[in-house]
Parts: C-alpha cells; sequence; structure tokens
C-alpha cells in the first residue's frame, strides 16, 4: 500500500491545473510512475489494490485499471495473477532513491557548458520582453502597423501558390523578396546588390553569428566599436574571437586606431549610419579609409545597418557597402525596427564569392527562413507599402523623439543630459548628477521603466555612465506618464542618498 506522504503525492499531481488536460487515467499513471522514476517507490514494492486506491482517489476502478494496464505496458510495473501489482525490478534503470548529497550539490552548480557555451552565457540575460516596458531601446511602434493590409497580401500569396508556401523553401529566401530587397538596398541605401547576392535569415543577430563563425577561426582578431551593439560583441565572444576595441568620437569609430595596428586583423565590425549606441555617423573620409584597409589588408568590414530607415535630418549617409568596389563588405539588414520583431525577417548582402558558403552554413543552423511571411512581405514592398509606411513612422518617431527630449530636460534635468540623435529608436542621456547607473537603472526598473545602461556597452577603461531610452514604442502620452515616474524614482533614491 502507498505511505500517506505517497498518496497525497498522487491527489496533488492529479489536481495541479497544469496537468488538467490529460485524462484522469492518464494524470494517475504520470503521477506513479514519476514515484518510481523518483526512488519513492522501490523495486518489488507493492501497489495498492485497483479498488482501494480507485476509493482512495474517488474515482472508479476502470480509471485506475486503465492506469495499471499503461504502467504494466510500459514496463513500470509487474501484475501477477492473484497476488496484486508490484514495482518492476528494472535491470537497465534504477530509480533515484532520492537525491544524493552529490547530486543536489551538482544540480545547483552552474552548468558544465562548453567555452563557446559560457561566452554565450555569460552575462546574457533574456532582453526582449513580450510587452515592451517605457524606453526599452530599440523597440518599435506595432500597434499602428496595417494588420489587414498585410493579412490581405497574405491571402493573395495563399491563393496563388496554395500548398507550396507550407512547404520548405529556398535555402536562400525566396527570389521575390530577394529581389525586393536588393531593390530597396540600391534604391534607398546606395547599395551594390542584386538578388543573387541577398541571403534571407531570420535576424541580424543570426547574421553576425554566420560571420564571426565562417569567416573567422577563434583566436582571430576583429576590430569592434567601443561603446558597441552587445549582440554583436556576445555573437563574436562566443566564436571564441579576440575582440579589439575602438574608440568612438562624434565622425565614428576612430579609424587611425585601426590604421595603426601592426598585428593581423580580420575583420572590423560597424553600424556606420547610426553608431549605436551613441549615435555618430561615421564620416565619408573614415569610410572610405576602411574600404581601403580591408582591401589592402584581404579583411571583411562587417556592416550592420540595423535601423537606417529612420533618419531625421537630412538624407542618410550611403552605405558602406555600396562605396566598396572590392567586395569586402557584408551588409547586414533587418525588418525588426523597420516593420515589426515577430515578422523575423533580416538579410545579408553578400559578396559574390560568399554566397554559396553562407547558405550552406545557414541550412546547417535552421535550414531555411518561413516562405509564407518572405513571400507576404515582397508583395508588401512590391506594392510601394514598404516605403509608405517607412516615412510614415519616421515622422511619428522624430514626434516622439522631440517629445521625450522636451520632458527629459524638464523633468530630469538634475539627473541627466540628454543626447539627442538625429536618427534610431532610442537616445542617450548621461548621468551628470550622483546617481550611480547601477543605481539609476534599478530605481527605473522598479518604477516599470525599462533603460539600458552604457557602461555594459564599453570594453575601454573609464566609460561615460548613462543610458539608452527608447521611444519610438511609446505614444506621446506614455513618454510623458514614464519620464514622471523615473523622476519620482530618481528623487526617491537620491533623497535616501543624503541621508
Amino acid at each position: 500500500m502507498f505511505r500517506h506522504s505517497q498518496l497525497e503525492s498522487v491527489k496533488a499531481w492529479i489536481a495541479h491545473p497544469a496537468h488538467a488536460a490529460m485524462p484522469l487515467h492518464a494524470r494517475i499513471q504520470r503521477a506513479i510512475r514519476r514515484l518510481i522514476v523518483d526512488g519513492a517507490l522501490g523495486p518489488g514494492k507493492p501497489l495498492p489494490a485497483s479498488r482501494a486506491l480507485a476509493r482512495s482517489l474517488g474515482v472508479s476502478r476502470d480509471t485506475v485499471e486503465a492506469a495499471y494496464a499503461q504502467l504494466h505496458a510500459e514496463g513500470f510495473i509487474d501484475r501477477r495473477v492473484g497476488s496484486g501489482s508490484f514495482v518492476a525490478d528494472m535491470t537497465a534503470f534504477t530509480p533515484g532513491r532520492g537525491l544524493s548529497r552529490r547530486d543536489a550539490f551538482a544540480r545547483n552548480q552552474a552548468p558544465n557548458l562548453s567555452k563557446r557555451g559560457a561566452a554565450m552565457f555569460s552575462g546574457g540575460g533574456v532582453r526582449e520582453m513580450l510587452v515592451p516596458r517605457p524606453f526599452a531601446p530599440g523597440a518599435p511602434e506595432t500597434r499602428t502597423f496595417p494588420l489587414q493590409l498585410w493579412e490581405r497580401l497574405e491571402r493573395q500569396v495563399l491563393k496563388e501558390v496554395g500548398a507550396q508556401a507550407l512547404a520548405h523553401g529556398d535555402p536562400q529566401g525566396t527570389a521575390p523578396l530577394r529581389r525586393a530587397i536588393a531593390d530597396y538596398v540600391n534604391l534607398e541605401r546606395g547599395g551594390r546588390a542584386t538578388a543573387d547576392r541577398v541571403l534571407v535569415l531570420t535576424s541580424s543577430q543570426q547574421a553576425m553569428s554566420l560571420c564571426a563563425n565562417l569567416l573567422l577561426d577563434p583566436g582571430d582578431r576583429i576590430f569592434i566599436e567601443d561603446p558597441a551593439y552587445y549582440g554583436a560583441r556576445k555573437a563574436f565572444d562566443a566564436a571564441g574571437l579576440e575582440c579589439l576595441p575602438v574608440r568612438v568620437d562624434r565622425q565614428g569609430v576612430a579609424v587611425d586606431q585601426i590604421m595603426a595596428e601592426t598585428r593581423k586583423v580580420k575583420a572590423v565590425f560597424l553600424t556606420p549610419s547610426h553608431q549605436f549606441p551613441t549615435g555618430a555617423t561615421l564620416a565619408l573620409d573614415r569610410r572610405l579609409a576602411l574600404i581601403e584597409w580591408a582591401a589592402r589588408h584581404q579583411a571583411w568590414i562587417i556592416e550592420d545597418d540595423y535601423d537606417s530607415e529612420f533618419h531625421y535630418a537630412g538624407k542618410p549617409t550611403a552605405c558602406v557597402q555600396g562605396l566598396d568596389a572590392h567586395d569586402r563588405t557584408i551588409y547586414i539588414g533587418t525588418f525588426t525596427k523597420s516593420l515589426f520583431p515577430g515578422l523575423r525577417i533580416g538579410y545579408v548582402v553578400l559578396p559574390p564569392q560568399l554566397v554559396k558558403p553562407m547558405t550552406v552554413a545557414r541550412t546547417l543552423l535552421d535550414g531555411h527562413s518561413a516562405p509564407l511571411p518572405q513571400l507576404t512581405l515582397a508583395r508588401f514592398m512590391e506594392g510601394g507599402h514598404f516605403g509608405a509606411y517607412v516615412r510614415a513612422m519616421r515622422g511619428v518617431y522624430a514626434e516622439r523623439r522631440d517629445v521625450l527630449a522636451n520632458l527629459v530636460s524638464k523633468h530630469l534635468t538634475d539627473f541627466v543630459e540628454p543626447r539627442i540623435p538625429v536618427g534610431g529608436l532610442q537616445m542617450p542621456c548621461l548621468l551628470t548628477g550622483d546617481l550611480s547607473e547601477r543605481v539609476a537603472i534599478d530605481a527605473a526598473r522598479r518604477a516599470g521603466v525599462e533603460l539600458l545602461g552604457l557602461s555594459a556597452l564599453h570594453a575601454l577603461d573609464n566609460p561615460k555612465a548613462g543610458f539608452l531610452m527608447g521611444f519610438a514604442a511609446c505614444t506621446p502620452a506614455e513618454i510623458e506618464v514614464a519620464v514622471r515616474k523615473l523622476a519620482r524614482a530618481f528623487r526617491a533614491v537620491a533623497r535616501l542618498q543624503t541621508r
């Protein structure tokens, strides 16, 4: 017979809301199986008679019989005519008789990861939220996206291609989308793209990981901006690369530092249109110098053009890839910022010699991107809807940036100095008062506001303390509410510090 604690354990497992979708006999079977696997019921131990267990659980005998029959079929129990049911003596599986001290200790230790796994995991908390909090950086507005139009285009695709949209897709990406991307990059970004040089991916993060692992070996050196986008640094660290930080000033990455390096460096990572997180635009003479450096050293330029669509003052500068006649630049783009994160479509424009190797490498990672959203996006772009949407959102985001800048100057002037960006979806703010960056970010989180600290984005010493404030996903009214919350939170912790 079960001990009282074992019977209560079965009852609790059966009644748990998470198991409510299972048939009752399956819940009983799973609960008893767990007792056996955990070692609470050892080999040879008798089980209660089906009639007695049914009475204890308040179920029919047939339900318990069905549970016992399944346990017997799976080899967990033996059923002996005239004697009853017993836990099987399984030679291939020895149940754990409760966790040993050693097992319990091991379970609470850090996972035994590879060096690459440890690099991926270290400091890699989940940053994205299902519903972004106010000022979460990089989050676009999604509530105004033309869903009805998107649904209509998706229905058109399904009507025309039918079940083909549900099958495996071209690992390089659907031809209509690759053509649309090439046309867009050439027209809007001054690129040198053709459809056969475009590789459709799930994200810019995947593109950076592919570049790191396909083009460089562990121990190879790569120049990276300082401060830099955390996702890029994580991708390069995880690939075992040696990242050489290069300072960023108001004209972008300091090219003289790159030119002066005497060691072999195989690549440089850039966000030239709108440097993350400073917002600086890489000057033309520096772009040309980097192109010549890459050609001379047979190095790669990895250009992340993550939010170039949103430039609020004049025309954005042409991409580096469009200026590079030597085909040493890999151009990375994404629709995560320009449309919506759930789309999960990014892309790279590759030098011709990298198209096949990069396509094969992505195939090994995840096969291909889903055809249906690709074909729908192609229709969205071909019909002029993408350009119209981006132009409309550019005006919306510019207004929100200005609202945020005014409110920060009005309510947070004792604590921060805003750096109003000429583009992008977030505004850097430098701390000027006595609050530390950590205290400010923690206070904001308690108030329901998400800030990304600037210090962690630096590799070099003496980083400027501050944070990024994403403004794109909040209406002006929401921005005002959040800024007032932030001001109250900062004032409260400042008062505590002065006591």
